[in-house]
């Protein structure tokens, strides 16, 4: 007889366990599935030990100006890739151990294997113990995705990478082609970069970093130029062919002129692809381009069965697949009798999106043009780095904050920011707009001194022609 569950999650990422872990509070009784390892895409292959990765480039970098400090570092100071890719990995096995932790500190019963739904609320599951069916009231499809691979590109893991190649590298590319500038593919242009490497970047639109303020990409665009990458913008690779030794790759550029050029390494960073064939979800929920099609709660069209993360309609942030998490085991346990319990829908324009390139960067809500298209009247403010105290004395003036406010109510649309740190005083902006906060809530907020987050305080006063240290 198939073991029975309130709750059966599919898959144990951030949005998985997360989702197991508060169903589990709630007095649920609560299984999970994973294929793999425990803590998903996200803590083994994805957030985590990326940012490893990328805080040995930034130590290196540093080390490599410590004399604009007044420090002598004696002896060359060179990257020693196998130890940056060992730390990484080790910081990867400590999360999955902490996830393994968790799942018994809660009581959760893990099943290791393959997932099948075979009805909306009962999974088949191939793994360790054979095959055994488990059902349950409720199942939470988190499957999470994988790195888009595109036909002329082929992925071989030695020459044509994805994200998950890039983090173990068996070698140091010298030269690099980076195919995307979405998040995923500036920070491995920033982590190679600081590493020593040709890097070049690719992007089919007519700007890196698309889905940011036009005014992050430009600056961007020079920060990264001024580093020593080459920025292709409005330039579509047509052919990627690797060899033993090299990749050589076609690219068509803005003005159709047609170059064939040669790289060590490339790495595609396009996109990502929903999990979701083969696994049976396609019976019992509506998909579209493979993503499951959901309420503002998690649910599918049918009772019973429902689905977050990146498996589910972007933004696709591990954040993001949490917070749904929650909010899908508080309305199942609502479902289930719990009176206590509230849920909220999620509100997609007060997700956080960050990049831990070299400058950081972090927004918001709207950009500016998103609210001029959307009918907004706005009012729009920039203040620079160059006029902080904290930043000019951490050695870090190249940055800026921009906020864009509805000229008519005050409310706070987006805010935008990069340099230093920006990724960790982000979550201000998005507390003010989950309050529905406005201009004069942020003027009368006191910000403390020394710090750089004066300059979002400065931003704002910026916006209203109050603006203090430029």
């Amino acid at each position: 007889m198939a073991e029975q569950y309130d709750v059966i999650v599919l898959g144990s990422g951030p949005g998985g366990y997360v989702a197991a872990i508060r169903a589990a509070q709630l007095g649920l009784k609560t299984a999970i599935v994973e294929r793999e390892l425990l803590g998903g895409i996200c803590l083994n292959w994805g957030c985590i030990p990326t940012k490893a990765l990328l805080r040995s480039a930034e130590i290196l970098h540093y080390a490599q100006y410590a004399k604009d400090y007044g420090l002598k570092i004696a002896g060359a100071i060179e990257a020693d890739l196998e130890a940056v890719v060992k730390r990484s990995r080790g910081v990867a096995k400590q999360l999955n151990q902490g996830v393994t932790h968790l799942m018994k500190k809660n009581k959760i019963t893990v099943h290791m294997g393959e997932g099948t739904l075979k009805s909306a609320t009962s999974i088949e599951v191939k793994g360790e113990k054979g095959t055994e069916t488990i059902s349950a009231k409720h199942v939470i499809v988190a499957t999470g995705a994988r790195a888009r691979e595109l036909p002329f590109a082929p992925v071989d893991g030695k020459r044509v990478w994805t994200y998950r190649h890039a983090m173990t590298p068996k070698e140091m590319p010298t030269k690099l082609l980076v195919m995307g500038s979405g998040a995923i593919g500036v920070e491995f242009a920033s982590f190679y970069n600081d590493m020593g490497v040709d890097v070049t970047v690719v992007e089919m639109l007519d700007r890196i970093m698309p889905v940011e303020d036009k005014d992050v990409s430009t600056f961007m665009t020079k920060a990264l130029t001024k580093q020593g990458m080459t920025i292709l913008t409005e330039a579509a690779v047509q052919e990627v062919k690797a060899s033993d030794k090299e990749v050589k790759v076609t690219i068509k550029d803005k003005a159709g002129k047609v170059t064939t050029e040669t790289y060590s390494h490339v790495i595609s960073a396009v996109g990502i692809v929903p999990n979701t064939e083969n696994i049976g979800v396609e019976k019992y929920a509506e998909l579209d381009r493979g993503f499951i099609q959901i309420d503002d709660l998690g649910r599918t069209k049918t009772k019973g069965l429902w689905a977050i993360g990146d498996c589910t309609p972007g933004p696709w942030l591990a954040h993001k697949a949490s917070h749904e998490g929650v909010t899908a085991a508080e309305a199942i346990a609502q479902e289930l009798g719990n009176k206590e319990v509230h849920p909220h829908g999620l509100d997609r324009n007060n997700i956080p999106g960050c990049t831990y390139c070299h400058p950081q960067v972090a927004s918001v809500g709207m950009t500016e043009a998103k609210a001029k298209e959307a009918g907004y009247k706005v009012k729009v403010g920039n203040f620079p780095f160059i006029g902080n105290g904290k930043a000019i004395a951490l050695g870090e003036p190249e940055g800026f904050v921009k906020t864009v406010f509805d000229a008519a109510t005050g409310e706070l649309l987006g805010a935008h920011m990069v340099g230093a740190e920006v990724t960790e005083m982000i979550q201000g902006y998005v507390i003010g707009k989950t309050l529905e906060t406005t201009e004069a809530e942020l003027m009368q907020t006191v910000f403390p001194h020394p710090t750089i987050s004066e300059s979002m305080h400065e931003s704002v006063l910026a916006a209203y022609g109050r603006v203090v240290h430029v």
